[in-house]
C-alpha cells in the first residue's frame, strides 16, 4: 500500500451524466443539486452538456443552468460537447474546462452522435483549436473505451490509437469512458499499460459504471498502477441505456468511503456527499443505488438496545 497515491483528484459527473439519464428534471434542482455538491469538498464539477435538446432533452437548459449556479472559487466547472456547435456555446456560456467525447467502436458513434469516429475526431481537432484560442482547455473523452454493447470488445489497440490522435491534435488530457460498464481489473491493468506505453507523459482520467459489479474494483485496479484522477456520481445517479435496469456511474460517496480507509485523500467531506446523495434521491424521485447511502460509513453506530433475536455473520 505504500506506492499508492496520497490523494485522488474527482470529478463529480451527477449533474450531467447522472441527470441525463432520467426523466427531466426540473431547473431549480439542478442548481440546488450543483450548489450543494459544490460545499461537499468536491474540486471538479460536470455541470452540463451543450447538446442539442432533440437528443437529450434533459440537457436543454444548459445555458440557464449554468447561468444561475453559485460558483465556488474553490471548485473547477466543466461542460461537456460532442461538436463544433456545442463547443462554441460552452464557451459563450462562460466554461473554459471544455470535454469532447468520441467512441473507441464506429458502431457506437455513429448511434451517439450520427458520425464516424474519424469524422468525429476531424471535429475535435476543431475544437481544439476553438476552445485554446479561447484560452481554454479541452478533455478528450473516449467511449466504449472497455467494449461496445454493439460491437463487443474493441481492440486496445484502437482505443490507444484513438487516444493518440486527439493527444497529437492538442487535447489537454484524456478520459477513458466504461460507457456500459464491461470493465474487469484485468482489462483496466491492459489498457491501462498500454496507454502508459504509447502515451506516457498524458494526463489519465477513468471513468468507470458499476452496472456488472465491478466498478470500485476497477477503481482499485487503476490506483495500483498510478492513476489519481477518476469520475464518479452522487448517489450512483445515472444508468446505461444499453443495460436496461442496471446500475450506472459509481456512487462518489461509495468511492470517497473505500479509498479515505486506505489512507488516500480526496478533500471531500464524506457526510456532506452522502447528504448531496439524499438531496439527488429526493430530485430524482427513485431509490439510488449507493449502499453507503443506505447504510451510511463503516464507523456508523446502532444503539444496543433490546434482545437480540437473531445471530449476524
Amino acid at each position: 500500500m505504500s506506492d499508492l497515491p496520497e490523494r485522488l483528484s474527482l470529478r463529480e459527473v451527477g449533474p450531467r451524466d447522472g441527470l441525463q439519464n432520467e426523466d427531466p428534471v426540473p431547473t431549480a434542482d439542478k442548481i440546488a443539486l450543483i450548489d450543494a455538491l459544490s460545499l461537499t469538498g468536491v474540486s471538479r464539477i460536470e455541470a452540463v452538456s451543450f447538446v442539442h435538446p432533440r437528443a437529450i432533452p434533459q440537457m436543454a437548459d444548459a445555458a440557464e443552468v449554468w447561468a444561475a449556479v453559485t460558483r465556488n472559487p474553490a471548485v473547477r466547472y466543466s461542460a461537456l460537447v460532442p461538436n463544433l456547435t456545442g463547443a462554441q456555446r460552452a464557451l459563450d456560456s462562460g466554461f473554459t474546462e471544455i470535454e469532447v467525447v468520441v467512441s473507441a467502436s464506429d458502431t457506437h458513434n455513429r448511434k451517439n452522435v450520427n458520425r464516424s469516429t474519424e469524422e468525429s475526431l476531424d471535429d475535435i481537432a476543431r475544437i481544439i483549436d476553438l476552445v485554446h484560442g479561447r484560452g481554454g482547455s479541452v478533455q478528450a473523452i473516449v467511449s466504449t473505451a472497455f467494449g461496445c454493447p454493439y460491437e463487443g470488445e474493441v481492440p486496445v489497440e484502437r482505443v490507444v490509437a484513438v487516444a493518440s490522435r486527439a493527444m497529437r491534435d492538442g487535447a489537454d488530457s484524456l478520459s477513458f469512458g466504461d460507457t456500459t460498464g464491461m470493465a474487469t481489473p484485468t482489462r483496466v491493468t491492459g489498457l491501462v499499460g498500454e496507454t502508459r506505453m504509447a502515451l506516457p507523459d498524458a494526463g489519465l482520467n477513468l471513468h468507470f459504471h458499476n452496472t456488472r459489479g465491478t466498478g470500485l474494483a476497477n477503481v482499485l485496479a487503476a490506483i495500483e498502477l498510478g492513476v489519481s484522477d477518476f469520475d464518479a456520481s452522487v448517489g450512483g445517479l445515472g444508468g446505461c441505456p444499453y443495460a436496461p435496469g442496471a446500475s450506472g456511474n459509481i456512487a462518489t460517496e461509495e468511492l470517497v468511503h473505500m479509498v479515505e480507509d486506505m489512507g488516500i485523500d480526496t478533500g471531500i467531506r464524506l457526510d456532506a456527499m452522502i447528504a448531496a446523495a439524499g438531496e439527488a434521491e429526493r430530485i430524482v424521485g427513485r431509490t439510488l443505488p449507493s449502499q453507503v447511502l443506505r447504510a451510511g460509513p463503516r464507523t456508523r453506530r446502532t444503539p444496543a438496545e433490546g434482545t437480540a433475536t437473531a445471530t449476524a455473520t
